[in-house]
């Protein structure tokens, strides 16, 4: 099993100190990738429902640090890190331009950025940085998508689209990994499933629905579902990697049936839970160790690591 973590893109630890302690910190203790979540403008007031609370309210502010920003200065001060878009919601950006962005880092750290893409789902975010439709994002996304692949493998290139098109164009240094970034999809939605049969290296779901984890069960049966995609479009489901965001949670707060939560308790339980969830077919666990303070990031971190990770080694 391999581990991922998250750093803050907004609040007080999201600091040029902050963000660097926590990914040198993560590096050291043997943690596998980094991921940074994509935000750019957020409206005074939204009726956009957040899909990943049962209030469906977006539990952040109006700050938030850009991603590829974010992303370079972690990738000039770490070796070895995986940097993760968890997830880059690509109807904001050019494609080609983000394209470009992404050949560019990817150079720039040796070879380590995986490009986790969603669709998106602030409204008004959309509106205020004139993206495409936001009812046609799935569309969009999926033609983002083919763009890159082409600008990070061919050259010179044209692409005739319904929401893009350019031609004999040199988009170049291409990236370093071949024969490109990892492209992995977050989503659960039966649309997200197909996104990732069709066009993904890995699937990204966010563990969290409704505020609380989808047990190994229902993985099994969202994994059954993707293979059946995968093999459907003449592709390898044992090639995908499955990385999945698994929330530690306040043992006290039970879970849907009125249980422990998945990744609650003491350090056994949760062990067993990895465990569970590796034979469930889940390669990389993404945990959220943020707080307010980067003094309890950090112990968040360093317990994991040095409490739960051997338990799983054994």
């Amino acid at each position: 099993m391999r581990y991922g973590f998250y750093l803050p893109t907004r609040g007080p630890t999201a600091t040029r100190d902050g963000i660097l302690a926590l990914a040198r910190e993560g590096e050291r203790l043997g943690l596998h990738s980094a991921m940074i979540a994509d935000h750019v403008v957020f409206p005074a007031q939204s009726d956009s429902a957040y899909p990943y609370t049962v209030d469906h309210k977006f539990p952040g502010g109006g700050d938030a640090l850009e991603t590829f920003s974010l992303l370079g200065v972690v990738a000039g001060a770490t070796e070895r890190l995986r940097l993760v878009t968890s997830v880059l919601v690509l109807p904001y950006r050019n494609p080609v331009l983000t394209a470009k962005m992404v050949a560019s880092l990817d150079v720039l750290s040796g070879g380590r950025v995986t490009l986790g893409v969603g669709v998106g789902w602030l409204k008004e975010e959309f509106e205020a940085l004139g993206s495409p439709d936001f009812a046609q994002r799935g569309a969009v996304t999926d033609e983002w998508l083919a763009i890159f692949k082409q600008l990070w493998t061919t050259s010179p290139a044209s692409f005739n689209g319904r929401f893009y098109r350019y031609a004999d164009i040199h988009c170049e240094p291409f990236p370093l990994q071949k024969p490109h970034p990892p492209i992995w999809v977050g989503g659960h939605s039966p649309a997200a499933l197909r996104r990732t049969a069709r066009h993904g290296d890995g699937w990204h779901p966010v563990g969290a629905i409704a505020a609380s984890p989808l047990p190994p069960g229902e993985m099994r049966q969202h994994l059954a579902t993707l293979r059946r995609l995968t093999e459907a479009e003449g592709r390898d489901f044992s090639a995908l990697t499955i990385s999945y965001k698994a929330p530690l949670y306040d043992s006290a707060i039970a879970d849907r049936e009125g249980g422990r939560r998945s990744f609650s308790g003491r350090p056994a339980d949760i062990a067993a839970d990895i465990h569970e969830f590796a034979a469930a077919g889940v390669h990389e666990l993404i945990f959220d160790f943020r707080s307010e303070s980067l003094a309890d990031s950090l112990d968040r971190l360093q317990r994991f690591a040095t409490e739960v990770m051997p338990l799983v080694k054994g």
